[in-house]
């Protein structure tokens, strides 16, 4: 099936308000967990890797494609932050969403939340899509497990009863338990669409290498940062583009959408040249800002997920800052 522009999104008349609640909730989480292991990100506050790399966009791509970032040939530097994907500090053997962030450099043009942007953000995870189908859900699960299983356990018996509290439990452990041999082996996703000029996708990292390291697990920053001390490592980044609300929807992040209708195209590169560890280098990524809606209008995040994220994200800054 051929890319389509005739998508759309469903804004519901609260959004604003409810938004404003997850990021306020947010916000005071985020701050008790910094009390603890000092300031810090909401989610994903465990910084694994820091790393300095060239992004480039590839020649001769279809027109559906070519927007944005991705509208000429160009080499881009860009900086990578690893990181797994909870509140804590705490173990990397521990089971975990893991998140591979990066930030490109120089593409110019008017920014998502206006004015005009210098950068482009992609904010990858090890799942092609996402366990909640709407922000309400997600939140609420994710706000339970920042407070301790005790507040978890309570939650999910309030809401689902006590055999839908151990479904719950099953699927969560599922999720954050999903196998993972490391970031130089596996795949990310944007798990959510985005904008591509007038069309929408959502964003796959195919990854760079399949020699697996089983001691990696116990420390997944040091096992990315000793390959690439030794050689280069190449990701292709690659783009899945909507083709109808059936079968690619835009306001349900749950569906992985079939690359039997929306095959991945391949559009650019990102390439880790060999470097050794740069503390002073990690801590600046580290006070940085990844933001999926730090970047261009022509890839406006999309859907009521990517929507909650704009307002927890900013509380998430504020409080950092």
């Amino acid at each position: 099936m051929q890319p389509s522009t005739d998508w759309q999104e469903t804004v519901a008349a609260d959004e604003e308000a409810r938004f404003a609640g997850y990021a306020k909730a947010f916000a005071e989480a985020q701050q008790r967990k910094s009390r603890r292991y000092g300031s810090g990100r909401a989610l994903h506050r465990k910084q694994l890797a820091a790393l300095r790399a060239q992004f480039e966009v590839l020649d001769d791509l279809p027109d559906h494609a070519r927007h944005g970032l991705f509208a000429a040939p160009a080499s881009y530097p860009a900086w990578l932050r690893l990181s797994n994907g909870g509140a804590d500090r705490l173990s990397d053997t521990r089971p975990d969403i893991r998140g591979f962030s990066f930030k490109v450099f120089g593409p110019a043009g008017p920014a998502a939340l206006g004015g005009t942007a210098a950068t482009q953000d992609f904010l990858l995870i090890n799942h092609a899509a996402f366990s909640f189908a709407t922000a309400e859900e997600f939140v609420s699960l994710a706000l339970a497990a920042i407070a301790g299983p005790g507040t978890l356990l309570r939650y999910l018996a309030g809401r689902y009863g006590l055999f839908g509290a151990l479904r719950q439990l099953k699927k969560f452990a599922g999720t954050v338990g999903k196998p993972f041999s490391g970031f130089a082996t596996e795949a990310f996703h944007s798990a959510a669409p985005f904008a591509c000029g007038p069309f929408a996708a959502r964003a796959r990292l195919l990854p760079a290498s399949s020699e697996k390291h089983p001691e990696a697990r116990h420390d997944w920053g040091k096992d990315f940062q000793q390959r690439v001390t030794k050689e280069p490592l190449s990701f292709d980044f690659q783009l899945q583009f909507f083709v109808d609300e059936t079968l690619t929807p835009i306001e349900n992040p749950t569906v992985d959408w079939p690359e039997s209708v929306a095959p991945y195209l391949t559009v650019g590169r990102l390439m880790v040249a060999r470097q050794d560890a740069d503390g002073a280098f990690a801590q600046e990524v580290e006070a940085g800002r990844f933001d999926i809606w730090g970047g261009l209008a022509a890839h406006r995040p999309l859907g009521e997920i990517m929507r909650a994220r704009k307002a927890a994200y900013y509380a998430s800054q504020q409080g950092r800052a």
